[in-house]
C-alpha cells in the first residue's frame, strides 16, 4: 500500500522529477554569516579577572592558558603534557623562523699597568702623589691615601681586634696628613 499526501498524490510525484535537484542554483556563496567556529568565538571573548588587587581583562584563551600553567605547577599530568607540547611547538617555530645571530665576540682590554688604578685613585680624590718619595727613581710615583678615605675605613671597622701599633704605623705611613685622623675607641692614642 502506498502512502499518499493530503492532496492525494504520492510524495515524490509532482514535487521534483527524479534525478533533478531541488536547488538548481546551489547554495549561495555567502550564505554563512561567519566562518568562525563556535569554539573560536568563545575564545575571542574577554573576561574580567582579579589582578594584584585590581581587575584586568583577558581573553578566554589567555585565561585557559593561565589555568593550565597553574595546574601544571600543581603537578597535574595532563596540564604538564600540554605545557610540554606548547614548549616544543614554540621551540620548533623559533628554530624555523628565528634569524641566526651570532653573539658578538667579546674583546677584553686588560692593562697590566697599575698606573691605571693609581690615576683613578687620584682622579676620584682617594689618593694623592707622595712628594717626599717622588725622587726615588721609580717609574710610578708612590701615593698617599687622603685622610677622609682612611677615616671612612676606620669608621666602618666593626668590632674585631684592637689596632696594634704596627697597624697604626702602617696607616700613618700611607696617609697624607695622618695627624688629622681620629682613632677608634680602645686605641692607645
Amino acid at each position: 500500500m502506498s502512502k499518499k499526501s493530503r492532496s492525494g498524490k504520492k510524495p515524490n510525484s509532482g514535487w521534483f522529477h527524479k534525478g533533478r535537484s531541488g536547488n538548481p542554483n546551489g547554495r549561495p556563496k555567502n550564505s554563512r554569516a561567519s566562518r568562525d567556529s563556535a569554539f573560536d568565538i568563545v575564545l575571542g571573548k574577554t573576561l574580567t579577572v582579579p589582578h594584584h588587587g585590581g581587575t584586568r581583562e583577558v581573553t578566554v584563551e589567555e585565561a585557559i592558558q593561565q589555568r593550565t600553567y597553574r595546574d601544571a605547577i600543581a603537578g597535574k599530568g595532563m596540564a604538564i603534557r600540554e605545557i610540554a607540547k606548547w614548549i616544543m611547538k614554540n621551540e620548533a617555530w623559533l628554530a624555523k623562523h628565528a634569524p641566526e645571530t651570532r653573539w658578538p665576540e667579546i674583546k677584553r682590554y686588560i692593562s697590566p699597568d697599575p698606573d691605571n688604578a693609581d690615576a683613578a685613585l687620584v682622579l676620584l680624590g682617594v689618593a694623592a702623589p707622595n712628594p717626599a718619595r717622588a725622587d726615588f727613581g721609580t717609574d710610578r710615583a708612590p701615593l698617599l691615601l687622603e685622610p677622609w678615605a682612611v677615616q671612612a675605613a676606620l669608621r666602618r671597622r666593626r668590632g674585631g681586634q684592637r689596632l696594634t701599633n704596627e697597624y697604626r704605623n702602617a696607616i700613618r705611613r700611607c696617609t697624607r696628613d695622618s695627624d688629622s685622623l681620629k682613632w677608634p675607641r680602645g686605641t692607645d692614642e
